[in-house]
């Protein structure tokens, strides 16, 4: 199965070489997709200084920009190697998955560039930058993200998340949901980024959708509210993992103890409470338990009860000791994209998209 690339092809099918069609740069094609030039890219970020730069990822960095018109945009550039052509696919893969997809939780794409071995996406600007900002930063910044933010948060990646699996078509499951991959807008509303390891389901796989982004999702929803990564470090405790630790905790019946001490208790318990178990019920062993996301949702709004609802015990992890907590992402081949949930969540990233 291919995606319509908006109507238009950015590559030929033949030659793989880089062919842009024939509409004027800055004009608006037939669905409303820009094709930017390299010149106004490179005016836009004053010659992609580094000042401008706002994310750096596995395939390139992030770079703020100003338009002609005074619009502020991200520019993504993904530099694309020759001989493996890695980066191609990742362009081509997020620009298809985006070009189609309008929803209030995912992030905008307003156009593209391909110049040489270049390859530009061109976003919307998230003033708030990233989730991972305020999580995984200073103690200050949580002590600010409130527990209306962080519901909202949760919200709207799970229905931004519902739209993909289970109502854009064809169904898209993300693989690569993370905090650094949340983007928050001025409103601090949350935009689902970063398609470059999406991939479409047919109605026969959509259970896909909770095996693996759906428990990405439960282990982002533990995250948000305890304000913890999914795996710390402690130089005297050594590791600890975020989905471990609130499953113990749910054992012991002291889960409330998991949420985020920097809200000072200033939380409705039974809602954090409820979170939480959503968190703990999307990262059960078994597959086929886990909630799609579309009733996640619901059950975030209390619109299904859970009260009375079992959760059984989280997958197994794996060994992570040799997993270095603050290395990069490195780029990865087909079958390690296919690597578990926990081995992704581990790696934490500076990404903006």
């Amino acid at each position: 199965m291919k995606f319509s690339l908006c109507g238009f092809s950015c590559f030929s099918s033949s030659s793989r070489k880089p062919t842009i069609n024939t509409t004027t740069p800055g004009e608006q094609n037939h669905d409303n997709l820009r094709i930017f030039s390299s010149e106004e890219l490179q005016i836009a970020t004053d010659g992609f200084s580094s000042s401008n730069k706002i994310g750096e990822g596995a395939f390139g960095s992030v770079y703020r920009g100003q338009l002609r018109d005074g619009s502020i945009v991200a520019v993504k550039v993904l530099s694309v190697e020759v001989e493996s052509m890695r980066g191609e696919r990742e362009f081509i893969t997020e620009l298809a998955a985006l070009c189609n997809i309008k929803h209030e939780n995912l992030v905008k794409l307003q156009g593209c560039c391909v110049d040489g071995a270049n390859r530009y996406l061109i976003f919307d600007y998230m003033e708030n930058n990233s989730l991972a900002q305020i999580l995984f930063g200073k103690e200050k910044n949580r002590m600010k993200f409130s527990w209306e933010a962080r519901r909202d948060i949760s919200l709207g990646v799970a229905r931004g998340m519902a739209y993909l699996h289970e109502e854009f078509q064809p169904h898209l499951v993300h693989r690569d949901i993370k905090a650094s991959n949340i983007l928050l807008d001025q409103n601090f509303t949350p935009k689902v980024a970063d398609f470059g390891l999406s991939r479409i389901l047919t109605d026969k796989a959509s259970h896909v959708s909770t095996k693996v982004a759906g428990t990405l999702f439960g282990v982002l929803l533990l995250e948000i509210i305890s304000g913890r990564s999914a795996v710390d470090f402690d130089l005297e405790l050594g590791e600890h993992y975020l989905v471990q630790k609130a499953w113990q905790a749910y054992k012991d019946n002291k889960l409330i103890k998991v949420v985020d001490n920097t809200l000072n208790l200033n939380f409705p318990e039974e809602e954090a409470l409820r979170f939480l178990m959503i968190g703990l019920l999307c990262v059960q062993e078994t597959a086929k338990l886990r909630p799609r996301m579309s009733t996640v949702a619901k059950m975030l709004t209390n619109e299904t009860d859970i009260r009375d609802v079992q959760i059984s015990q989280p997958g197994q992890l794996p060994d992570l000791k040799n997993i270095r907590l603050h290395q990069k992402q490195t780029s990865e081949s087909s079958s390690s994209r296919e690597r578990t949930w926990t081995t992704v969540m581990s790696l934490p990233s500076t990404t903006y998209f």
